[in-house]
């Protein structure tokens, strides 16, 4: 009975926060009076109506934002008109060249010296910090590319676990979101990768009918990131890869960025990336959003610019919105919008960092 009773409260409050929402976007839309609310959503400039949908429809649980004012041809010619064209390569590992050495006291830019000037005491990974008017998150530079590892959920078609979680359980130092999932009953249960699932060499995962933009990000033999579109056969024999997800878009290819029309449809959110300088060094990137930690989030332009400044040859985007998460030493150090263990959402996988 107090099971029933606890259940249909938490029924009654997750639908009251869904209506307070809504409230707040109405009443900060009220404010200056209807008419002017209405120029803004249906007037001649399209910035607040394209931002609105492509943010709303790329989440699971806030599509209702974009659909309450707007119709299915419209949601459909905004996203159609917001895309991301990616770079039509694949990745060289040539251009890759691992060099685990400290370059010394000279550096060519504030964002060179931000990744090569290691913390005393840890050759392992350095967490940078990254502000922006609109944005902040974390940028986390691995120094070991081979320490980089694909994580997943213990329950693996069942049920997902937080990246903290998943982190604890591989003994994981650093840990980031991977992959999307599949979400058929919108229940947030993240047991279903989008894709194949290399791990070890092997695939432990394979859902044809879950695949979603970009191809293959992850790891070869010779822990170099390559980012390819292939058959899930020659990405084990063709390109030797030993750990990967798919997902995208791809960001950054062979250092050609990807172009993108408006803001790439994946709207303001959240965001988590990975990718991989020419000297081998990895990079985590994880953006806050949604007003949490002071950060409204970002979109694929500013994505890739951050993985520019910082270096990286190839990136790709990973599962953001509520999946995006960073754990380093067990503790959840951005801030997630998830409403799981410390904000963190149930995910099949997860980049992690071993020692």
């Amino acid at each position: 009975m107090e099971q029933g009773k606890r259940r249909t409260k938490k029924k009654k409050k997750k639908i009251s926060i869904q209506v307070k929402r809504i409230f707040l976007l109405l009443f900060s839309l009220g404010i200056m009076g209807l008419s002017a609310s209405a120029f803004i959503l249906y007037g001649p400039w399209n910035w607040v109506r394209e931002r609105l949908i492509t943010t709303a429809m790329t989440t699971m649980t806030h599509q209702y934002l974009a659909t309450i004012f707007f119709d299915n041809d419209t949601i459909n010619e905004v996203l159609a008109n917001n895309r991301v064209i990616e770079v039509d390569e694949d990745t060289n590992p040539d251009l890759i060249k691992i060099d685990n050495s400290n370059t010394g006291t000279k550096y060519s830019s504030k964002y060179e010296k931000d990744v090569l000037e290691r913390d005393e005491g840890n050759d392992l990974f350095k967490v940078i910090r990254i502000s922006e008017l609109s944005y902040k998150g974390y940028l986390v530079a691995i120094y070991q590319p081979d320490k980089v590892k694909l994580g997943v959920t213990s329950r693996l078609g069942t049920t997902g676990q937080s990246v903290r979680v998943i982190a604890k359980n591989n003994n994981a130092r650093v840990a980031i979101n991977a992959s999307g999932f599949f979400d058929p009953d919108w229940n947030s249960n993240g047991a279903i990768p989008h894709g194949t699932v290399i791990k070890d060499g092997k695939i432990i995962w394979d859902y044809e009918d879950a695949r979603v933009g970009g191809g293959f990000v992850g790891f070869n033999e010779d822990d170099k990131l390559v980012l390819v579109r292939t058959d899930k056969y020659s990405a084990l024999n063709k390109y030797h890869l030993r750990d990967a997800i798919e997902f995208g878009p791809f960001l950054i290819v062979n250092g050609k960025a990807s172009f993108v029309d408006g803001d790439g449809g994946w709207g303001i959110a959240p965001r988590t990336a990975i990718g991989q300088r020419a000297d081998g060094i990895v990079l985590f990137l994880v953006i806050d959003g949604r007003g949490h930690g002071g950060s409204v989030g970002c979109g694929m332009v500013e994505l890739t610019k951050i993985m520019q400044r910082y270096g990286a040859v190839n990136a790709a985007n990973m599962d953001g919105g509520s999946s995006s998460g960073l754990i380093i030493d067990n503790e959840v150090v951005n801030h997630p919008t998830a409403g799981g263990d410390n904000g963190l959402r149930n995910l099949p996988t997860a980049w992690i960092v071993t020692e």
